[in-house]
């Protein structure tokens, strides 16, 4: 054995096998990436459910008194008042807020039915209440 093998270290190796790693690892981040934006996951984050606590009471006649008690404002244009069975209401509700209310006529017939309040932009019932209407 010579001497100046002792002292001579060959680390060409090394160099490649890293940059593989890297160039996998990049890959994979990459991957990842792009295949939340094209399965549309990244969108759907944007449209969550207001935390708001509704209340829903019959009134005289079809009318029902929908209340804000609590918990994040509610834009009018993004709630939908339906019955349960089917029927959609044609009046638009205002924008609520911690305190507001608004008594509107359903057009539902008359008996108990249950109305719900379904928040649009998410597609999730942001209040559900069973009412008796005249």
């Amino acid at each position: 054995m010579k001497p100046s093998n002792l002292f001579n270290s060959d680390d060409r190796a090394v160099s490649p096998v890293i940059g593989v790693i890297l160039m996998v690892a990049i890959t994979v981040i990459l991957a990842a990436v792009i295949g939340t934006f094209v399965l549309g996951l990244g969108d759907s984050l944007s449209d969550s459910q207001p935390t708001a606590q509704i209340d829903i009471e019959a009134a005289t006649g079809s009318n029902i008194t929908v209340s804000h008690t609590g918990g994040d404002p509610v834009p009018g244009a993004d709630m939908q008042v339906v019955n349960a069975s089917g029927g959609e209401s044609d009046n638009q509700l205002s924008d609520l807020s911690v305190g507001g209310s608004q008594t509107i006529e359903t057009g539902y017939p008359a008996g108990e039915t249950t109305i719900r309040i379904i928040h649009t932009p998410s597609n999730s019932i942001i209040a559900e209440e069973t009412v008796t209407l005249e």
